[in-house]
């Protein structure tokens, strides 16, 4: 299968997309057509366990790469997890359900791409005849970093650099971070939020100059980020292995719907789930759920995206972005697949902040999608009021979800369209990561110490804690730069 640029002309093989991460055109790479997954198909998924469920499906879009060495690459990468299934389904009562992304080597939703993405882009390498050394570029709101930093740490023939916001990540995950080990591993604190430094990694991305300068020192860019085609297609995955388990488990009938809620930031996880409905899986209502920072529920609401607001620094700090760059392969599906109108709007947002969708767009998108927004008292209340009420701890980011999941049910209760679609909550997150938060959510104490509130959450709720997160402990702090964030680019030159 081929895959084409969001804003241009350009059209290239899966592994080269990969490979490349960004379009030359500044646009990012979506495939060509949505492969189907046929009634069929879904029933022969059934029998399978999670890591041949994900190859099924990523061998629909990259289909050059070999099926069986696929699949034992995807059952290595999931042997890193704690548990038998990587993705585990919990039921919490009927009609509602928990989908645990977070059992990986980080604790975090992003170990579901990030332990993949290694094999897929060194054998994209190879498939593409490609023999310089790559350089990872990741801009990272808290958990993407980590993720990526693990799956790539000593990987032959590849290097890798994350710049996260020096203000902008909680404690355990800047720790996770700085202590990361690995000889071809960087860490760099920029000065600014999110969106500061996922701006800088794609000017760098899209500089002629930097990238024939890179080349002559053989060195080739590419990312982890979501913007990465490679990074979004496992992720397409567990919302197909969600839907079957409930069908195996005989909490529904195959073809029944069943709707999504995704805590969501840089959109990427909520457009996976897009694509496995577009695939063919009977997806219902994708809920959008977002913290104080609220630009995509404004956005779904009046049709317009205005970036040029206050940011704020919320306790799901993953979520904290206001340029939320995976929304543009959403915009190029819903204008027709028109690349000049998705390059406009894109430039209009870089220029002026902001861009408007018409009306039909804006149907077509309500079609499929609901968005809500939860703040923070709003966020702790929940958390509290759940694990009183069924005895499940949740980290900040499932908070937001499961409010704005509560609230998008009373909405159809209220205008009597009680409909009995199941509801899978998407967890994205350890509670352990955010321990001094989820402590105060839960019991309104108050701890300075990490590893103290970690302590006090095990003691009250009797959750396993992750043995990677124990060990950050007593681990030395590796990394302990930073830069403003013109300096990306020479902090680069500086690691090559």
């Amino acid at each position: 299968m081929n895959f084409v640029s969001t804003r241009g002309a350009e059209k290239v093989s899966g592994a080269r997309a990969i490979v490349q991460g960004l379009a030359k055109d500044g646009g990012l790479f979506v495939p060509e057509k949505f492969p189907a997954v046929s009634r069929e198909e879904l029933e022969e998924m059934l029998a399978m366990d999670y890591p041949e469920r994900a190859s099924f499906v990523l061998h629909k879009y990259l289909d050059e790469y070999d099926g069986d060495e696929l699949t034992a690459a995807l059952k290595k990468a999931y042997a890193q997890f704690e548990g038998d299934d990587p993705a585990p389904l919990v039921k919490v009562e009927n009609g509602m359900y928990v989908l645990e992304l977070f059992h990986g080597p980080t604790c975090a939703f992003k170990d579901m791409a990030l332990t993949v993405l290694p094999y897929l882009l060194r054998k994209g390498c190879d498939l593409c005849g490609i023999k310089e050394e790559i350089l990872i570029l990741v801009a990272t709101s808290g958990d993407t970093g980590k993720a990526a930093l693990e799956g790539f740490k000593d990987a032959s023939g590849i290097k890798i650099i994350t710049f996260y916001p020096d203000e902008g990540v909680s404690k355990m995950q800047k720790l996770q971070m700085c202590t990361q080990e690995g000889e071809n591993v960087n860490v760099i604190a920029v000065k600014g939020n999110f969106d500061d430094c996922q701006t800088a990694v794609k000017r760098i991305f899209a500089s002629e100059e930097y990238a024939k300068e890179l080349k002559e020192k053989g060195v080739l860019l590419s990312s982890a980020n979501s913007i990465n085609f490679g990074r979004l297609a496992p992720q397409i995955a567990y919302y197909f292995s969600a839907y079957l388990d409930l069908v195996s488990s005989e909490q529904i009938q195959m073809g029944d719907k069943v709707n999504f809620t995704v805590p969501t930031g840089n959109f990427g996880n909520i457009l996976a789930a897009y694509y496995a409905k577009q695939m063919g899986l009977p997806v219902g209502t994708l809920v959008c759920a977002s913290n104080k920072n609220n630009v995509l529920t404004d956005f779904f609401e009046k049709g317009v995206y205005d970036s040029k607001r206050p940011f704020f620094k919320t306790m799901s700090p993953s979520m904290d972005i206001l340029v939320s760059s995976n929304l543009e392969r959403l915009l190029f599906e819903i204008s027709g697949r028109n690349a000049k109108v998705t390059a406009e709007r894109m430039k209009a947002l870089s220029e002026k902040g902001r861009y408007e969708m018409n009306a039909e767009e804006m149907k077509l998108i309500r079609a499929s999608f609901f968005a809500g927004y939860t703040g923070e008292d709003d966020t702790v209340d929940c958390m509290y009021e759940f694990f009183t009420e069924y005895g499940y701890p949740m980290d900040t980011h499932t908070g937001v979800a499961m409010n704005v999941a509560q609230k998008f049910e009373k909405l159809k209760e209220d205008d009597h369209k009680e409909d009995g679609v199941p509801m899978v909550v998407v967890s994205t997150a350890s509670p352990y990561k955010f321990p001094q938060d989820v402590l105060y959510a839960l019991t309104g104490n108050d701890v300075k110490d990490s590893f103290k509130g970690i302590k006090r959450i095990n003691l009250l709720t009797a959750m396993k804690v992750p043995e990677s997160l124990k060990a950050l402990r007593y681990k030395p702090m590796r990394f302990k730069t930073t830069v403003s964030p013109d300096k990306l680019y020479a902090e680069v030159l500086k690691f090559i």
